[in-house]
């Protein structure tokens, strides 16, 4: 695995599909995250995309760590913000590692 590219490419907010489908088109075949939702998990598994989600840090650091086989993830990862109401508990859209994604 290496570098072929790198951009960043506005996605326009688009849902757990159109998102896996923007990647795909894109010639993105692995993605690293944070916490991600199962819709987004399920449509990024169909698009053929590996996930590395629970990550933490910036971005090329991750990049030269998964490389070096030493990025830390976890496979069982999931935006926990979707076992609860919207707007409860102090909770609101945008203040987690989804990115406010809260269409789900």
């Amino acid at each position: 695995m290496k570098i072929v590219s790198s951009q960043i490419i506005p996605t326009a907010g688009q849902g757990h599909g159109a998102l896996a489908a923007f990647l795909s088109a894109n010639g993105v075949d692995v993605l690293i995250c944070g916490g991600i939702g199962g819709g987004a998990q399920m449509a990024l598994a169909e698009a053929g995309i590996r996930l590395y989600g629970g990550v933490q840090g910036a971005a090329d650091e991750a990049v030269a760590a998964l490389l070096a086989g030493t990025l830390g993830y976890d496979p069982d990862v999931h935006c926990g913000h979707h076992d609860h109401e919207h707007g409860t508990d102090g909770h609101g859209c945008g203040e987690h590692a989804c990115g406010g994604h809260c269409h789900e």
